[in-house]
């Protein structure tokens, strides 16, 4: 049995997920000052990241427990309606979003891919660092201004914030049936994800 929890892992990596989770992007969208080709960069590249995290949750599922089945299949439902809800913020802002991969971008995903190839404690645990990461980040700021309010009430309300609850349950289950040995790849793969989510932001926030 491992000791190893989600919550463990917020408390013994504060730092790296405080990195992850509050940036100057996201305080630039709550005071309004974001510029269009930052916002516009994000939103691309983000629509671009959702198909690939859609396949990853798909995958996620594959070897999930029957009893974990409800919650993900609940994910993926939501994913769908996003990726709908993006091409159209997309079309009303004139974007396209067939173009390519930023390098970030690509890392993220292939990255996902990599751990789609680990245990199933190791993907439900990055399935709720990866949502977490979105439903903190656009809730710490504050209420944000509009056109910004609506990007932060997606990620940011009750409803997701109670998903991503349910995904930490699911982990921790998985987790606490897991060896111990499986805590280093566990830690890493936590980390490798808060990095990614950081350099996110960056990418977005270095666009002019």
């Amino acid at each position: 049995m491992n000791t190893l929890t989600c919550h463990s892992l917020l408390t013994q990596y504060p730092q790296a997920w405080k990195e992850a989770t509050i940036h100057p992007f996201l305080q630039q969208c709550q005071q309004g000052t974001i510029s269009p080709q930052q916002f516009n960069t994000w939103l691309v590249q983000d629509y671009l990241f959702v198909v690939d995290f859609t396949r990853f949750v798909a995958r996620v599922l594959a070897v999930a427990p029957v009893e974990h089945f409800d919650v993900i299949l609940g994910g993926l439902n939501a994913l769908k309606n996003e990726l709908i809800w993006f091409e159209a913020k997309a079309k009303e802002r004139h974007l396209n979003l067939q173009i390519t991969k930023q390098v970030t971008c690509q890392e993220y995903c292939n990255y996902m891919r990599e751990i789609n190839q680990m245990s199933y404690p190791v993907q439900a645990m990055a399935l709720w660092a990866i949502e977490l990461a979105y439903n903190q980040a656009w809730q710490l700021p504050g209420q944000m201004t509009s056109p910004y309010n609506e990007f932060a009430d997606r990620w940011g309300n009750a409803e997701f914030t109670e998903y991503v609850k349910y995904l930490e349950k699911q982990a921790d289950e998985a987790l606490h049936k897991s060896s111990e040995t499986l805590t280093g790849q566990v830690e890493s793969v936590f980390l490798q994800v808060a990095g990614l989510e950081r350099a996110f932001w960056q990418m977005a926030f270095n666009a002019f």
